[in-house]
């Protein structure tokens, strides 16, 4: 991965693709897992909380093998943007190198519930806009990995980010993803250059309605929950 394109995208749009990011057997074998109670510590069926149609589990701790690696190497190459954006919004906090100390200052805080999440859709499920904040501590990056093919596995159901910028209308963006890539994007804001120097920009994001056959999402959120 070339991660110095990576930041530079970021930097320009807010979000990222990570192409090829998880292999055809990774993605069959996180499919796989959704059968298995054991691995979760909560499932949510959407439309009972207003927040769209379709199902979304979240992994207990420990994650995974895979899952915790991959949050861990994520965050690495993640944190220097993760920084850098919060200097250039004139936030103070800033975050440490290593995943696992970021998670010992959330687990101090109260924040004790692990966030890494299996996303599973039907024909005629959506995932509304929102965001994924959770408690004090954001990491101000995500990571959504697609499992299932396009066009093959499902129609519709593309990642849709929109972005709220001040006195402009919304900007919207949808990203195509194929089996195995991966989007990181924005949780909340993001800094954006403007006329008057660098402003802040909030982002949501969601799913838009499937057209038939299903569609499986690992989500990879690097802080964890209250």
């Amino acid at each position: 991965m070339k991660w110095d394109d990576v930041a530079t995208q970021l930097d320009a749009d807010g979000y990222a693709v990570l192409p090829q990011l998880l292999s055809t057997t990774d993605c069959a074998a996180l499919r796989d897992c959704w059968g298995d109670d054991a691995l979760f510590r909560k499932r949510i069926v959407m439309q009972r909380h207003g927040y769209g149609r379709g199902e979304y589990a979240y992994f207990a701790y420990p994650l995974p093998r895979h899952i915790a690696e991959l949050r861990s190497s994520l965050y690495a190459n993640l944190a220097p943007v993760a920084n850098r954006w919060h200097e250039a919004m004139r936030f103070d906090v800033r975050f440490p190198p290593d995943h696992a100390e970021f998670i010992e200052r959330c687990h101090r805080a109260g924040q004790l519930r692990p966030t890494p999440l299996l996303l599973k859709y039907g024909d005629g499920d959506y995932n509304c806009l929102h965001q994924d904040l959770y408690g004090e501590h954001v990491f101000p990056l995500q990571v959504a990995c697609l499992l299932s093919e396009p066009h093959i596995d499902f129609g519709g159901g593309e990642f849709v980010l929109t972005e709220q910028r001040p006195r402009r209308q919304s900007r919207v963006e949808v990203v195509p993803l194929a089996r195995g890539d991966a989007v990181v994007f924005a949780v909340n804001q993001r800094p954006a250059k403007g006329a008057r120097g660098v402003h802040r920009v909030k982002l949501r994001h969601g799913v838009s309605r499937l057209r038939g056959g299903e569609r499986y999402t690992l989500g990879i959120i690097f802080h964890d929950a209250a």
